[in-house]
């Protein structure tokens, strides 16, 4: 089968590849200029970890990624108030476990597509499917003929939009906004730390990258910051964003205000509402969603990328053994996923009172549980198994003859 893919992040290339290895036709489309840079670190592990290690890409993952040792929360003075090791964590997931920038591993995973052609500057506008397959018009006029078109293009996807309907009719917002940026050259480094300062309704956090870089991650209740911004379609949008932030946590003591200083240096300035995609199918006819697309569960899950991972090559594999009866392998890929799914957007509303606590009393609550899963004997015997997947995979690629 012939297959476009819109989108050029994590799960585009990962269903491109699978698709290629299990001898189809993909096509990938991205209507940025190049792959994405920069961009927040993501904890992975899982199945997601497991994919990658079949991928034969673990070892770049764990050569460009970071082996986070402690979680540090400190007052206004910036001083400790809590540790969690990581250690013993990684040690009981048998080492398995790696934080990585979400680019470093969309690159490996996309250099990983060797034989597929990716257009970059080019994306699916506009899709027309009849019984036998889909007409796709992309952004530069031409049209092209699928068996399948997939939108793997995210949170706001295009695909989504075309197919399913309006952004609104899915999106359910946590009550959280996030930022993320890069500043090289940042006096404050704890390597292989994750520092974070939490009042009510907001926490500053950051991480020393390589090459002297250093990554901010500011999280807060939707009601202290001004939503209006994220909606701007002004040329002075980033501007409009950063005054908003500015308002937001500019009250902050530690390392607050110079790390709002440097938001006009900053590469890589994301902002967003927090937010899960909630639809009642991930397909329609011949055309499918995957990753955010179809079901994000948010930033807050911590594992996104690998969730993202697992629905391409489950997406990948149903449509292969399902051959030419394109609409079961779509409903088959659901079938399998959709429980499992489910599960992690809901873990992952347990985490708004981690990153953005409402009340004085939910921060001493949450540095409570940060002094609690200190404790290495809790670490080792709880932390693992609340990590732990419970989906059992196919081997799709193990139907296929020896080469």
């Amino acid at each position: 089968m012939r297959i476009g893919i819109n989108g050029i992040g994590v799960a585009g290339p990962a269903l491109a590849y699978w698709l290629d290895r299990l001898g189809h036709e993909p096509v990938l489309f991205e209507k940025a200029p190049a792959l994405r840079t920069g961009g927040y670190v993501i904890d992975y592990w899982g199945l997601g970890y497991d994919l990658a290690e079949r991928m034969g890409i673990l070892g770049e993952l764990r050569e460009r990624g970071y082996f986070i040792h402690s979680l540090v929360t400190v007052d206004a003075a910036g001083r400790s108030t809590a540790t969690l090791r990581v250690d013993p964590l990684r040690e009981a997931m048998g080492d398995r476990f790696v934080s990585i920038a979400r680019s470093d591993l969309s690159a490996a995973v996309f250099a990983a597509c060797t034989d597929v052609p990716a257009n970059f500057g080019v994306s699916i506008d506009a899709v027309a499917q009849d019984p036998d397959g889909v007409d796709a018009t992309m952004s530069n006029g031409r049209t092209e003929r699928f068996d399948v078109v997939v939108g793997a293009d995210g949170l706001h996807s295009r695909i989504r939009a075309l197919e399913f309907g309006p952004e609104e009719r899915f999106e359910r917002p946590l009550g959280c906004v996030v930022s993320a940026f890069r500043v090289r050259g940042y006096p404050h480094r704890d390597e292989l730390a994750y520092v974070s300062h939490t009042v009510t309704k907001r926490q500053v956090a950051r991480i020393a990258l390589r090459d002297d870089e250093t990554l901010f991650l500011l999280i807060c209740r939707d009601d202290v910051v001004d939503m209006s911004t994220l909606d701007s379609v002004t040329l002075d949008r980033d501007a409009e964003q950063k005054a908003a932030l500015r308002a937001a946590f500019g009250d902050m003591a530690w390392e607050v205000p110079e790390i709002l200083d440097l938001m006009d240096e900053a590469s890589d300035f994301y902002v967003d509402r927090v937010s899960q995609i909630h639809l009642d199918r991930w397909s329609s006819g011949r055309v499918a969603l995957v990753g955010d697309a179809a079901a994000c569960a948010s930033l807050l899950a911590g594992e996104g990328t690998g969730l993202a991972m697992v629905e391409a090559y489950v997406l990948a594999g149903e449509l292969h053994r399902h051959g030419n009866d394109v609409r079961a392998g779509l409903r088959a890929y659901e079938q399998r996923l959709r429980v499992f799914i489910e599960g992690k957007q809901r873990s992952a509303l347990r985490f708004r009172g981690f990153f953005a606590p409402r009340t004085s009393l939910g921060v001493a609550v949450r540095s409570l549980g940060v002094r609690a899963a200190s404790i290495p004997l809790f670490a080792r015997a709880m932390l693992p198994g609340s990590l732990r997947d419970p989906l059992e995979l196919p081997r799709y690629e193990d139907a296929l003859p020896k080469q």
